[in-house]
């Protein structure tokens, strides 16, 4: 198959294990475990993972509290006695919040184009991410991977073997080395799949945050990724005045009306106004929610007693639709 990679060239995700891992003794050995303040440590540019004060951080508070930071960041030189974290930015967010100044680091020197992609290697395995997330994660490591491959070219021996392949792919990579089929194979996606989630990047954030909330869904958002931004600000006013949310075959629709020069406010407005208005949003406050439940109950703990209260409620006054 065409998009089949080569062995020679296949990339393999960096694990946590070997992020972390220091070299040995040897005498060029070139990184160090050092105590820094967390004044010295800044974000990654772009760092495209969102540092969350949910459940989960509460965990690592919890447990940096009780006993320190486990695992040590890792983090490259930025100017002198500063540094840019690759990976750590929720053990620092933690260390803040129980009141540590300092934090033990893995000291790395690496090119922006190994940093970012050890950065999402070690996010990107996280679970429940939101699409943003992923999105523009793929994003930076497919360019940052696309670089390496370019300079690769001017030196094939460096990847393992000559390529016979010299047509240029959609991202200008001139060589047999295919940088998304490696990234599919990586994290488990499909290329095609890739290619979507980094469609989403072209989406106002008004609208990315309804992806992420999934009040639009994914295959929609993908869908109005191809508007422009002016039609896509259009579109944001519209949805709010009619409370509607597209469905796939209108997101389509005013894609292809996109794409031809035809779609204006007027059209938007006819087609959506085809959709029925959504009902008022219910919203269940978590603090409160929280209240009546042990802190180590899981979300899908309390789902669940939520559900058979609501059952039994529901059965006592003859609402029950159970068959």
């Amino acid at each position: 198959m065409a998009d089949k990679l080569p062995k020679s060239t296949k990339v393999k995700m960096t694990s946590v294990d070997d992020l972390f891992k220091l070299h040995d003794g040897s005498e060029d050995a070139k990184e160090q475990v050092k105590v820094l303040e967390l004044s010295q440590l800044h974000s990654f540019e772009r760092h495209p993972f969102k540092v969350l004060e949910d459940e989960k951080m509460q965990d690592l508070i919890d447990s940096v509290r009780e006993y320190g930071i486990l695992n040590p960041l890792l983090v490259r030189p930025r100017t002198e006695n500063e540094y840019e974290m690759i990976s750590g930015h929720r053990r620092k967010f933690a260390s803040e919040k129980v009141g540590l100044s300092t934090a033990p680091c893995i000291i790395r020197e690496m090119s922006d184009e190994e940093a970012i992609i050890l950065m999402v290697d070690s996010n990107i395995q996280r679970e429940e991410l939101l699409y943003s997330e992923k999105a523009y994660a793929y994003k930076m490591k497919l360019d940052a991977m696309n670089r390496q491959g370019k300079r690769n070219e001017k030196t094939p021996s460096q990847i393992g073997a000559k390529s016979e392949d010299t047509t240029s792919s959609q991202f200008g990579v001139k060589s047999g080395f295919r940088s998304d089929v490696a990234l599919a194979e990586q994290v488990g996606e499909s290329k095609s799949q890739i290619h979507r989630y980094i469609r989403l990047t072209e989406l106002l954030k008004s609208l990315l945050d309804r992806v992420d909330s999934r009040q639009i869904p994914f295959g929609v958002g993908v869908e109005l990724s191809y508007l422009t931004l002016t039609e896509q600000e259009t579109l944001l006013k519209i949805m709010d005045n009619l409370s509607v949310v597209p469905n796939l075959a209108q997101a389509t629709k005013m894609k292809q009306l996109s794409k031809e020069k035809k779609l204006d406010e007027t059209g938007m407005e006819l087609l959506l106004s085809q959709e029925k208005p959504l009902p008022a949003a219910f919203k269940l406050e978590r603090k409160k929610l929280n209240n009546y439940f042990p802190q180590n109950f899981s979300e899908e703990q309390k789902e669940q007693v939520i559900y058979d209260l609501l059952r039994k409620w529901s059965n006592e006054n003859g609402y029950s639709q159970d068959n």
